[in-house]
């Protein structure tokens, strides 16, 4: 197994209410030369948490600071609003989602929790602090 020391959320920068899945991502990012889909998890807007990439194998979703090798990313749909803008459109169920699976990777793994952004300055990916917002969770988790 490989060395995880971060979770990574991002948005999958698609319209609110738009209903994509990971097929849908594993197709985009093969369509830009990956090998499949870069994420490890995939959050669907009811909630659903789809498997990506198989969390041993290394990801491509934040390829800033050397963050593929040793981070678990996970996308939840959406990320833009009706004009196209970034904007925090996490459905209900995806945020209870996104909940319990943060919770069980921070108890897997004792890392912590960033947002896209907090790598890569010019993304506002995922259109929420997400390092503030779950700190609740990985902040238990992380000296333990």
């Amino acid at each position: 197994m490989r060395k995880i020391d971060d979770i990574i959320v991002h948005c999958s920068a698609t319209k609110a209410g738009q209903d994509w899945h990971a097929a849908d991502i594993d197709a985009w990012h093969k369509d830009r030369g990956f090998r499949c889909i870069g994420y490890h998890y995939v959050v669907d807007l009811d909630g659903t948490v789809e498997l990506g990439r198989p969390v041993s194998a290394i990801g491509a979703h934040c390829k800033q600071a050397g963050k593929n090798k040793t981070s678990i990313g996970v996308c939840y749909i959406g990320g833009l609003n009706s004009q196209g803008q970034p904007d925090d459109t996490r459905t209900a169920q995806q945020r209870q989602s996104l909940e319990t699976l943060l919770n069980q990777l921070c108890a897997t793994y004792h890392v912590p929790i960033h947002g896209h952004r907090d790598y890569c300055k010019y993304k506002e990916c995922p259109c929420f602090d997400a390092h503030e917002e779950y700190k609740h969770i990985w902040r238990k988790y992380l000296n333990t």
